[in-house]
């Protein structure tokens, strides 16, 4: 029973690997094609493309070569690319095996193991002179992603209060983010133009920076919720855009950071009557069901957050980008604390209308 539950889960890991493995396998080589390379080793364009497999995981880089740094701002969109891949996969493998197991867990840990392991095998035997994965993080990012990509497979499984609070109130914020991310994004289309043209990218260019940009549209939804939150996020090491403050220096040509503000401006913090509504909201829902469900809504909403901002922030090579995106503790302090007003707001409003009467 166990040999054939590792049989089927390696081979359908394997090919939620080469599922997207694969594809980048081409575009590197056709990159490399064009482009050309200084070495002239074919070698390169497949460790390339390991590497952005690696990097779809979240994967950090060290870069030791002209240009030595340290690349941990990655796409958070990226992620959804071997998502979707081991979703596959795992039905794949749940349908092969017929039903032919006891505790669907231990199968979603196993594929997870295995999968595990072969990223780190690749975050190992990649490493080149001048880049090098990050490969003990390997095993627990392709770990976590993978048995969150099982839990969507298969059969259903139930969730407590608590998390179903949290998962709404993070929804909002993050929906409404994407909505104000949105709206800054078509009314500043010119600047993403004049960006492009400069960047002169060319056809294949012009399709994997569409991608790239499409892919740390997450990032951007987070730095968007900090700055209308208040705590702000940084572009550079000594910089901090919020309503408060707006110092910032020289920033990454990519087309999509266009939408950063120009200027602080305290009429943003407008948007915390918002998240007290959400915090509001959370009491209304919580309440109805048992204060410690509101309690432990909060404790995963703040975990949630702080995971978020890991994700959305890090350092993009080089010592002046070693600082970008949200702050991590002041991002989760102001969020969970505004969110705290609005439960307060909602638990003690009610009780001093009823002493009053």
């Amino acid at each position: 029973m166990l040999q054939r539950v590792l049989a089927v889960s390696f081979a359908q890991v394997l090919r939620s690997v080469a599922l997207l493995l694969l594809p980048l396998a081409f575009v590197s080589l056709i990159a490399w094609a064009t482009a050309g390379s200084a070495t002239g080793n074919t070698s390169d364009p497949m460790r390339a493309a390991i590497w952005l497999w690696l990097g779809a995981h979240h994967i950090p880089f060290f870069l030791n070569g002209t240009t030595s740094g340290y690349l941990s701002f990655l796409p958070i969109g990226a992620m959804l690319l071997p998502f979707l891949a081991l979703r596959s996969g795992f039905n794949r493998s749940l349908s092969k095996l017929h039903g032919d197991f006891h505790n669907l867990n231990s199968v979603r840990s196993i594929f997870s193991l295995q999968y595990a392991l072969i990223a780190t095998l690749l975050a190992l035997f990649s490493s080149s002179d001048s880049v090098s994965a990050q490969w003990y993080l390997a095993p627990v990012f392709a770990f976590l992603i993978s048995y969150l990509a099982t839990l969507t497979a298969g059969s259903r499984f139930r969730i407590s209060q608590a998390v179903s609070y949290a998962t709404r109130v993070m929804a909002i914020l993050l929906g409404a983010s994407f909505v104000a991310l949105a709206l800054l994004i078509f009314t500043h289309v010119s600047t993403f133009k004049n960006i492009s043209i400069v960047l002169q990218p060319g056809i294949l260019g012009s399709i994997l920076l569409f991608a790239l940009n499409l892919f740390y549209l997450p990032n951007l939804a987070v730095a968007t919720l900090s700055f209308f939150t208040g705590s702000g996020f940084a572009v550079g090491v000594g910089t901090l855009v919020s309503p408060f403050t707006h110092n910032l220096g020289a920033i990454p040509t990519l087309p999509v950071l266009a939408v950063i503000p120009t200027t602080s401006s305290k009429w943003a913090l407008i948007a915390i009557i918002f998240v007290i509504a959400v915090g509001a909201l959370l009491a209304a829902w919580a309440l109805t069901s048992s204060t410690r469900a509101l309690i432990q809504a909060l404790i995963l909403i703040a975990v949630s957050i702080s995971i978020i901002g890991y994700l959305a922030s890090g350092s993009l090579m080089t010592p002046a980008m070693s600082a970008l995106g949200v702050s991590i503790w002041k991002l989760t302090l102001t969020i969970v604390l505004e969110i705290g007003v609005g439960v307060a707001l909602m638990v003690l409003v009610p009780q001093i209308k009823l002493r009053r009467r």
